[in-house]
């Protein structure tokens, strides 16, 4: 069984990244601060070894993480 490198959080922040949800967006979406979800963002960049939002979400796609 392939086991998820994300989170369930850092899934649902990346699956409204991908539905071109602002910050704010998603942080009133999932009831979490702003920070919150810049923190699940940053974790899940650093995880990934990306420097962006962009790179971040191809490389979760390529990786079947999440789809478009």
């Amino acid at each position: 069984m392939n086991k998820s490198i994300l989170t369930k959080r850092e899934k649902e922040v990346f699956v409204l990244l991908v539905a071109n949800k602002t910050t704010k967006e998603i942080a009133n979406i999932l009831n979490i601060s702003e920070k919150t979800v810049r923190n699940h963002v940053s974790n899940v960049m650093q995880k990934l070894g990306v420097r962006g939002r962009a790179q971040a979400v191809v490389e979760l796609i390529r990786l079947k993480e999440i789809k478009i």
